[in-house]
């Protein structure tokens, strides 16, 4: 067991370290960060959306910008898609759990808010449609991938595609580029005095 355990943590350890080298792929959060931070001084918001760990991983991330990062400072508008469970189920019932996202996505978008997609394949049929609705709209997207990008990384104008197929790995390092995310965001909208 502890050989096992030592195998994952040093899978993790060289992903991340892998990430360091990645000289495009930084440069992908440092733009999505830059975009972030405009939208919110314009007065818009930030979507997240997702499925199963990648739906909680959202709901995560938008709950650090919404409600703090490191720092009492004023909330930020952020949410994850997901967490009315009564608009889920009952679009997923009466249209189809494809259309669950963008439907949402139609009702509270707006040209320059940011919708960012989480899904380790790249391939979530849900969260392609989001994407697409957000474009129509104007909005900025983004995706948090693993290694392909799979479909989303023709859709999606910021694409976190990390290096690996491995789905705890790759969730990881989104929750890794995230809270960095959240991070750059609180520093540069809330600088401490």
């Amino acid at each position: 067991m502890i050989n096992l355990l030592q195998s994952k943590i040093q899978a993790s350890v060289d992903l991340k370290a892998g990430l360091l080298q990645n000289h495009e792929l930084l440069d992908t959060v440092v733009k999505l960060t830059e975009a972030i931070v405009t939208t919110y001084k314009n007065g818009g918001k930030v979507l997240w959306c997702g499925n199963g760990g990648s739906a909680a991983d959202a709901q995560h991330l938008a709950a650090e910008l919404s409600g703090r990062f490191y720092y009492d400072r004023p909330p930020l508008f952020s949410e994850a898609l997901h967490v009315n469970t009564s608009y889920v189920t009952a679009v997923a019932n009466d249209y189809s759990y494809e259309v669950i996202y963008s439907r949402l996505v139609q009702a509270m978008g707006r040209k320059g808010d940011v919708l960012i997609g989480l899904s380790t394949s790249g391939n979530s049929k849900n969260v392609i449609k989001a994407i697409e609705k957000a474009d129509e709209l104007g909005m900025i997207t983004a995706g948090f991938t693993g290694l392909t990008g799979g479909e989303m990384k023709y859709v999606t104008r910021h694409l976190i595609n990390i290096p690996s197929t491995d789905t705890p790995r790759i969730q990881e390092c989104h929750m890794l580029l995230g809270h960095t995310i959240c991070e750059m965001v609180e520093m540069q909208l809330f600088p401490k005095k």
